[in-house]
């Protein structure tokens, strides 16, 4: 029965997001993305934070009047990562199968998807953001069960834990409250839906992105000094500064070319049609957010106390690989894109992700 009460879970539990993400209040926002028919902004309703904190209070709920143990994501993580692994896969094949091809083999429709921009109900629902939300919502359940899995089986929770927990949950709430922002990153208006996003979001980075805790929330307390946490800490810190900034100065930048962001009066070049931002952190490299990302990764990676265990690096690596082959898509598509005005961009910014080195 635990094997299929676990299975389900995550089903049960995308429903329930799934319900708050329709029901609870949420605020509607344009876009900057164009719809391919009409060739309006599309709108969306995000309430993402919203639904992520309804979602603690009842997982607190929950275990606090013992319907479900507070560990209970960590006692079925196998069978709940099963049946995540299968809906992610249903879900992917329902969002592909039915739409005309892109024109490219049936594998690579499955993989990267034929639908841009799919939305329910006049944009309430919004495929794209929805996939992140759930994510973002189950990871962060992943993490709270493995830290009280670690509370109830041992009796305390050591200090490399509590840092893990932290910088996840941390990443979860600030990708949640920056939802609007994200409207303008690569994912949603580059990518179709697919295995790539669908079963990457309901079964990828609910479960891969805790591979950390996941391989050190039963070991030993590793008797690390303060100081490295805190050097830890300072890495997520710098990686998180380097992504949300670039981020925000880039959506500053689209709603408002004016503005300054930080201090930093923005500097662009222009053909008379497309702009580019040459300054600030989009002045350090073309994908300054991408070496944030990556060091944020290496900071929760180092926080589990195990830089040993290589278990823990699997998270970065995977940011690498993602995000390296990446630049060069995007980059491909701006040259596209922007023309001569991509050339001169590139030669007042050499530098590709790695300010001075790549």
């Amino acid at each position: 029965m635990t094997q299929i009460l676990g299975f389900f879970t995550p089903w049960i539990v995308y429903a329930a997001i799934s319900l708050l993400h329709y029901f609870l209040p949420g605020r509607w926002i344009t876009g900057y993305v164009r719809n391919s028919e009409t060739g309006e902004l599309l709108k969306y309703r995000l309430n993402g934070r919203l639904v992520l904190m309804v979602s603690i209070v009842l997982w607190f709920l929950s275990g606090y009047m013992d319907w479900v143990s507070y560990d209970w994501l960590y006692v079925v993580r196998w069978y709940s990562l099963a049946g995540a692994f299968v809906l992610g896969l249903i879900f992917s094949l329902i969002i592909v199968l039915p739409y005309p091809s892109t024109g490219k083999a049936l594998p690579i429709d499955i993989f990267l998807g034929r639908l841009k921009n799919p939305q329910l109900k006049n944009g309430r629902i919004d495929a794209k953001m929805w996939l992140y939300m759930i994510g973002a919502v189950m990871l962060e359940l992943n993490v709270l069960s493995f830290v009280a899995h670690r509370y109830i089986e041992y009796g305390e929770i050591s200090t490399n834990i509590i840092l893990c927990a932290a910088l996840l949950t941390y990443f979860v709430f600030d990708y949640l409250t920056f939802e609007r922002v994200h409207l303008y990153t690569y994912d949603i208006f580059a990518e179709r839906v697919g295995i790539k996003l669908g079963w990457g979001c309901l079964t990828f980075y609910p479960y891969f992105y805790l591979v950390g805790l996941w391989a050190t929330v039963d070991l030993p307390d590793p008797q690390l000094p303060t100081w490295m946490f805190i050097v830890f800490g300072l890495i997520f810190l710098l990686g998180w500064t380097l992504a949300r900034g670039a981020n925000m100065q880039k959506f500053y930048f689209k709603i408002n070319p004016d503005k300054p962001f930080l201090g930093i009066k923005p500097q662009s070049i222009t053909d008379g049609k497309k702009t580019l931002l040459v300054n600030g952190f989009w002045g350090a490299s073309r994908h300054i957010n991408y070496l944030g990302e990556i060091l944020m990764a290496v900071g929760i990676a180092l926080s589990t106390g195990y830089a040993d265990v290589y278990w823990v690096w699997l998270y970065p690596i995977y940011y690498v690989a993602l995000l390296f082959p990446r630049q060069y898509d995007d980059d491909k598509r701006c040259a596209a894109k922007y023309g001569s005005l991509w050339s001169d961009y590139t030669k007042k910014v050499k530098y590709r992700i790695i300010p001075y080195l790549y």
